[in-house]
């Protein structure tokens, strides 16, 4: 059973990843008023697959004063912990994988490793912009981790329990989402995540105007697409932990199963990073660390604190 589930977790990931390469164009191409893709199959619905197809088909290039075996296994350590997070996601009140008490602290501490395969990607490959790159990537994963748990505390807090289902069944309970009584909490993670996902406007290890395409810039075929896959995949996993945190995981008016609610929120969640990167412009490096350590931290500490003191005074 463990096996067939995760075979199946991933044949819906791939699917899912595909899909959402080619939202996101979709969606980018109309706020910014100019077709997005549309030539493959209906409504552009192929084009994804024909890039797919066309990383697989293409040849594997590794730069000859590379670190090989740090080259090859850079983006297979970008995507495993990747992957490893849905093992404790739970889609409904009877789909999910494993159950842990300590289900937040499991998804935190495993997605964490991806930035080894940053760090290992760029520092291998011999080239000053991926070297960079990494160095980007890894202090600014570092530096968001931070306010990404510090986010979580306070539903911890509330609920007393790290285990994902305990976290939406309090929300059942309470008979409200924690958005609400956790709106700054709320805030930090979202800014959080875009930073930890090096997604637009903090996009800075992979700035193609400054570092070519950062720290996978000599990776080609299938490596760069597990590069791809992995980045996808973590923000299919950061939009799920985000809708069982704070929007109510499978929670919603009975007409629709819970898992198509989960699904539909996990839309939601990744639409709003889509109309980010295609409304804002990149940050600069400073701007994003002192964004960090003197607004985001300050923020969700105070986020804690009043949800303790609430905490206490209401027995």
């Amino acid at each position: 059973m463990m096996f067939i589930y995760a075979v199946t977790v991933m044949g819906v990931l791939l699917g899912g990843v595909t899909f959402a390469i080619l939202a996101e164009r979709k969606v980018i191409g109309a706020i910014q008023l100019r077709n997005g893709p549309n030539r493959h199959g209906p409504w552009g619905l192929f084009q994804t697959i024909a890039d797919v197809l066309k990383l697989l088909l293409k040849e594997d290039v590794i730069p000859a004063k590379a670190d090989k075996p740090i080259f090859v296994l850079a983006p297979v350590l970008a995507f495993a912990p990747a992957f490893s997070v849905m093992a404790v996601l739970v889609y409904s009140s009877s789909i999910g994988g494993a159950d842990l008490n300590i289900g937040v602290l499991y998804f935190l501490g495993v997605s964490s490793i991806t930035m080894l395969g940053v760090l290992m990607g760029g520092w291998s490959s011999n080239n000053k912009y991926s070297l960079l790159g990494s160095i980007r990537g890894v202090a600014q994963m570092v530096s968001y981790e931070l306010p990404l748990v510090l986010s979580i505390i306070g539903i911890i807090i509330m609920v007393g329990s790290l285990n994902l289902t305990d976290i939406v069944n309090y929300q059942a309970s309470m008979g409200v989402w924690f958005i609400v009584p956790q709106f700054l909490g709320f805030v930090v993670y979202m800014i959080s995540s875009i930073a930890e996902l090096n997604r637009s406007p903090f996009d800075l290890p992979e700035a193609e105007s400054e570092l070519v395409g950062g720290f996978f810039t000599e990776y080609s075929g299938f490596r760069f697409a597990m590069f791809m896959l992995a980045e996808y995949t973590y923000a299919i996993a950061i939009a799920g932990l985000a809708t069982i945190l704070f929007l109510g995981g499978w929670l919603g008016p009975a007409f629709l199963p819970g898992i198509v609610w989960f699904m539909l929120k996990v839309v939601g969640v990744m639409f709003i990073w889509f109309w980010l990167t295609a409304t804002l412009p990149r940050a600069r490096v400073d701007q994003l660390m002192n964004f960090g350590w003197k607004v985001l931290i300050p923020i969700a500490l105070l986020n804690i604190v009043i949800t303790a003191i609430i905490k206490v005074w209401m027995g």
